[in-house]
């Protein structure tokens, strides 16, 4: 795919092209669907696949009728597998209106085993269902089908009436009728007595709980652990996760087999192996299982009168299309089992009523197919429902994983944006636009290529594998006759793109990124072909071994996916042409001619402090706010910093404990909780001075005084780490919730044997809010403060299914936020079923009134006299309004900090952009032909503009604070500082008419020294222009300086250097000096540049005193720098 228009926004850019690619694509399968239908044996895979491979998603399809008959043939097909039949039922008589022809003999016939009574029913179209099952199966199902959410029910165990058989019923809708699946229950077997999903998350207990336990950070592991989890839950001979790429081709990412097997790890193949139309489904259905490719396929005969043709799409049963199974007969591979392995495509957390509605929908576009999970046997194999049951919600959590595992790649793709805008900078300010090609960090470093060409004036500078310059210039031609009016173009096939040239080129140019600067000017990037990046992991040929390629195989697939993408290149990501734009705009910048010499930084500086002085007032304003409101807050908050010593303290936790602020301050945490807990609060410390911060952990802290004989205090906590501007973690944040009532209800739970009611239904406000299920995941409890916060009365939800119509993300009484919730309370309910400990899980859903309701989950099980689990106890806790305000205000203070901290961070950016066409005017100034005087000022201009360079790496004004900068070592006399420092006052001392007079020897001015000398000069601006402004109009300011020398060895001196800055007035003011010398909080503009200067000359081993005198002060900055001594006889 190529484009040439960057200002296309990259989502919307990338989300049309996703579309093309799959409407495309589609007519790509129809044609080799149609091409294997016609051609029979004598297909051929590996040509069709290199034919169909040049389709572009531009070119329109030669013939509609093809897809058309394709897509119907997938979607409406009346063939099923014979390992169950079928039954199609009109929802409101419950007869039949379409059977697969291995019905009658599957239901109605005649066991040996059962005694026959009176007639044998017959079954054909208009047979009543419940006239063939027994009157409790008839019972089961009539009550199953009355359900909006039928599908929840799965399976339902049903027996039929003439054999006494057992089958597993599977009940889908689909428009205008009921779909039933009936598979038979083996002997061996085991059946499920109660329908319903959390039956068959017990089979995946042991999977789910190794893939929660996982560390983050390592998608490959996360992988290598559900490949090696389904293998030992299914028993197939091999099992595969296999990967979707942004080009819609296949990569087997992880594999486990058993030996003997050839491996197909590493293996890639071309997007038409999975078709469109197969995708789609896949997303419908989660677990597709075909047990025996050989079998004979089943026909479904549907009643002459129906208006319309019944869909299969839903159906377990459903006989996959020819070309498959022939697919996977040539990789013998005779049965396979499939997990669909679905993420989020963007954001899917809305919380407007509004968004209710049309949720379905709406999350559907949201959704993508990340991959599939791939079982392969080589013999005939069955899995029974319950188990794959247990393998799509097992599929689920790993999507779930995978989802967290893009986030986190994410967040390290915008780091390295980030990273690209410091290269860009650092670029720009050396030798433009020549320093981005023959130094290092280069062009070839802002993205990923094999290749990177510069053409300036008619110059071609190239680094790596790229086209020769007449090639090059081939291509400038092209893109000037063909993309005249785009800026630029990227494509991962120049063949493609329509370049003449494109194969000629050979296989290490086929992607191309180029941006124009100015119309003479281009910056272009070049990468190799796909195949170039391609290594297979798997097991090679034997000597003299071929493979048939007209064949469809694993070999002969990721062969013809070389060859279809020999003349492509990896895709160029979204985030990498920002990166590419955002140095084009940079380049013309610099490459215009600048002509503002006079642009001074005393504006830059202005505009810097404007952002500084504002947020500071904005920030303490909220934070002011913030403070109130933890102290007066009605819920525990306490703060310790990084030695785990208490800081904050609020009224309500002295209240608690009965120890006051004043004796909490200062004390070590883990002295404050008790023995049992102190385990757990170091690891929760630990972790959240990382950075890692924790929910919801529940410890018990010490009472004091009159509280003491009150017993320890039970806290859930939530730990958030407090950080300075430089995100470094400078503490932690507890907000608390007292749960010392709470735990004795819980207690009082655990021990009663018998009846619940009396506590669950009393409306005492105490209680908080309860719901609970039955052993088979039926809703049992309701109390009346879960009613009152849900909206739902008691009778609205007592014998639902809590998983699915209680809880559930569409059309349930309390909608959940999204999949993941309804994954992760699956999870904790299975838990607590299987007889593990309670558990707490942050929990929120949408109430009846539309309002998102959050709290804490905390899950146990019920349990009888005897010890045995006869069901789920829920309980939630929730914030007090008190605390949800302070955690508004906490979000409220940090999205104002991060506004700031962006507007800080784009002038920096737009500075030094601007300070880097500033020097390159003053380079080739100095080429010029200029006298002493206008060398001078040119290095006056250069000193000024080396501090402002360094004044904007100065982001973590704490390292300087506290002492932690590294000064640098550099060789300087006391002249050039002085005058460039001078020289960034004379503007505001011109204006006041102020006299500047120095009393400074020219011996003295040309000493040689040694040190930080844009640090000195920085200190020397910042005293004279406090001097300046303190100065009255027309009065005088001096400057003077004084130098002695100790001898530390043979050639080195230690310089004690002494200036002098007197001006007349009143002097600054005492508010000012005190900020200066760090003794007020609340510090100014000024405060804060005095403060930050004597730190720094604290670092170079001196000080700065303030004396005033009568119609005069002074500032007195002592430092000590290293000199040489000079060789003797000079």
């Amino acid at each position: 795919m190529s484009s040439s228009r960057p200002s296309q926004s990259s989502a919307s850019s990338g989300r049309s092209k996703h579309s093309a690619r799959i409407i495309a694509q589609t007519t790509v399968d129809a044609k080799l669907h149609a091409d294997f239908e016609e051609s029979g044996s004598s297909f051929d895979y590996s040509s069709s696949v290199r034919f169909t491979g040049t389709v572009s998603g531009d070119i329109q399809p030669r013939s509609d009728r093809v897809t058309t008959a394709y897509l119907h043939q997938i979607q409406k097909g009346k063939l099923i597998q014979p390992f169950g039949c079928l039954l199609a039922l009109d929802e409101k008589t419950f007869r039949v209106i379409a059977y697969s022809e291995n019905a009658p003999e599957m239901l109605t016939m005649v066991s040996h085993a059962v005694p026959s009574v009176g007639d044998h029913p017959v079954l054909g179209i208009g047979t009543d269902v419940r006239t063939i099952f027994t009157n409790p199966s008839a019972a089961a199902l009539q009550k199953a089908m009355g359900y909006g959410e039928v599908s929840l029910l799965n399976p339902i165990l049903v027996h039929c009436k003439t054999s006494g058989k057992p089958f597993y019923a599977i009940v889908h809708r689909v428009t205008g009728s009921l779909i039933i699946d009936f598979e038979p229950v083996k002997p061996y077997e085991v059946p499920m007595t109660a329908a319903g999903a959390l039956q068959s998350y017990k089979l995946a207990a042991k999977a789910i709980t190794r893939l929660q336990s996982l560390p983050s950070g390592s998608i490959q592991r996360l992988c290598d652990t559900m490949v090696q989890e389904v293998f030992e839950l299914t028993g197939y001979d091999r099992v595969m996760a296999y990967k979707f790429h942004d080009d819609d081709h296949g990569e087997v990412f992880s594999e486990e087999t058993k030996p003997g097997l050839e491996p197909y790890l590493g293996l890639h193949y071309p997007a038409t192996d999975i078709p469109q139309a197969a995708r789609f489904l896949f997303m419908k259905n989660k677990v597709r299982m075909i047990c025996d490719c050989n079998a004979k396929h089943v026909k479904v005969i549907q009643d002459d009168k129906l208006p319309f043709d019944l869909t299969l799409c839903g159906s377990a049963l459903r006989a996959p299309h020819s070309c498959h199974l022939q697919y996977m007969e040539n990789m013998n591979s005779i049965a396979s089992l499939v997990m669909s392995v679905v993420v989020n495509e963007g954001d899917e957390e809305g919380e407007g009523e509004g968004e209710r509605s049309d949720q379905a929908s709406q999350q559907q576009k949201r959704k993508r197919l990340w991959g599939l999970v791939v079982c392969h046997n080589t013999t005939p194999r069955f899995v029974p429902f319950p188990l794959r049951y247990a393998c799509e919600f097992l599929a689920q959590v790993f999507a779930v994983h995978v989802n967290k595992e893009l986030e986190l790649e994410n967040q390290i793709v915008e780091k390295n944006i980030l990273r690209t805008q410091t290269l860009l900078c650092d670029m720009l300010m050396r030798d433009a636009p020549l320093g981005i090609v023959s130094q290092s960090p280069n062009v070839m470093d802002l993205v990923k290529c094999d290749g990177a060409v510069l053409l300036y004036k008619n110059k071609i500078y190239r680094m790596g594998a790229t086209p020769t310059d007449l090639q090059l210039r081939d291509i400038v031609s092209w893109l000037s006759e063909y993309h005249t009016d785009s800026t630029g173009l990227s494509t991962d096939s120049l063949h493609d793109a329509g370049y003449p040239g494109a194969l000629a080129l050979g296989d290490g140019v086929c992607g191309m990124a180029s941006v124009r600067i100015t119309p003479n000017d281009m910056l272009f990037w070049f990468r190799a072909h796909t195949a170039a990046e391609i290594r297979w992991g798997g097991a090679k040929h034997e000597p003299g071994e071929r493979d048939d390629g007209r064949k469809m195989h694993p070999r002969s697939s990721f062969k013809a996916f070389l060859e279809v993408v020999k003349t492509r290149s990896l895709s160029w990501k979204d985030f990498e042409m920002d990166a590419i734009h955002s140095l084009q705009l940079i380049l013309r910048n610099a490459f215009k001619d600048t002509d503002v010499m006079d642009t001074t930084t005393d504006a830059i500086h202005s505009r810097l402090q404007d952002l500084k002085i504002e947020g500071m007032q904005e920030l303490e304003a909220v934070t002011s706010e913030m403070v109130r409101l933890i102290e007066t807050a009605t819920v525990p908050i306490l703060a310790v910093d990084v030695d785990g010593l208490v800081n904050g303290w609020n009224l309500k936790i002295a209240e608690l404990t009965g120890l006051p602020v004043d004796r909490a301050i200062g004390r070590h945490l883990l002295s404050l909780v008790e023995d049992s807990s102190a385990g757990i609060v170091k690891k929760m410390l630990d972790s959240a001075l990382q950075g890692k911060e924790e929910q919801n952990i529940q410890f018990e802290i010490k009472t004091h005084e009159s509280r003491s004989d009150s017993g320890p205090i039970s806290l859930v906590v939530n730990a958030c780490a407090s950080r300075d501007l430089r995100e470094n973690v400078v503490g932690v944040c507890f907000v608390a919730q007292d749960i010392t009532g709470h735990k004795t209800v819980m207690d009082k739970f655990t021990r009663i044997e018998g009846d619940y009611k009396a506590i669950v239904q009393n409306p005492n406000p105490l209680i908080p809010p309860i719901f609970g299920t039955d052993e088979f995941g039926w809703c049992s409890e309701w109390n009346p403060a879960m009613a009152k916060i849900s909206g739902w009365s008691r009778k609205d939800v007592i014998n639902k299914m809590l998983l699915g119509e209680v809880f559930g993300t569409h059309t349930a009484c309390c909608r959940l936020k999204n999949q993941e919730a309804f994954v992760n309370l699956g999870i904790v309910l299975n838990n607590a079923v299987t007889g593990h400990e309670s558990e707490k899980i942050s929990f929120g859903f949408f109430a009846q009134s539309g309002k998102y309701v959050e709290c804490i989950l905390c899950v146990s099980k019920k349990i009888d006299g005897e010890g045995a689990v006869t069901g789920v106890f829920c309980f939630l806790q929730l914030a007090s309004p008190e605390l949800q305000q302070a955690l508004h205000v906490q979000r409220l203070t940090e999205q104002t900090a991060l506004k700031r901290l962006r507007a800080l961070a784009y002038s920096r950016r737009q500075i030094r952009t601007s300070l880097s066409g500033i020097m390159y005017s003053r380079k080739l100034m100095e080429g010029t032909d200029l006298g002493e005087h206008q060398k001078q000022l040119l290095h006056t201009s250069a000193q000024c503009q080396r501090q402002l360079n360094k004044i904007l790496d100065d982001t973590d004004l704490d390292c300087i604070i506290d002492g932690y900068l590294d000064l640098e070592m550099v060789e300087f006399t006391l002249h050039e500082v002085l005058v460039a420092s001078i020289s960034q006052v004379m503007m505001q001392s011109n204006g006041k008419g102020i006299h500047i007079a120095d009393d400074l020897q020219e011996e003295i001015m040309s000493e040689t020294l040694y040190g930080d000398s844009l640090r000195l000069q920085q200190v020397l601006a910042d005293f004279l222009s406090i001097s300046v402004s303190c100065t009255p109009n027309g009065g005088q300011l001096g400057v003077a300086a004084s130098l002695t020398k100790d001898r530390l060895g043979q050639s080195v001196q230690l310089v004690h250097l002494e200036f002098r800055i007197t001006h007349a007035g009143g002097g600054v003011p005492e508010a000012l000096l005190s900020q200066m010398f760090g003794g007020d909080t609340d510090t100014s503009e000024e405060g804060i540049s005095l403060l930050v200067s004597r730190k720094l000359v604290k670092l170079m081993n001196g000080d700065v005193q303030y004396l005033r005198e009568a119609g005069k002060s002074t500032f007195i900055i002592s430092v000590e720098l290293a000199g040489a001594n000079k060789p003797k006889g000079e």
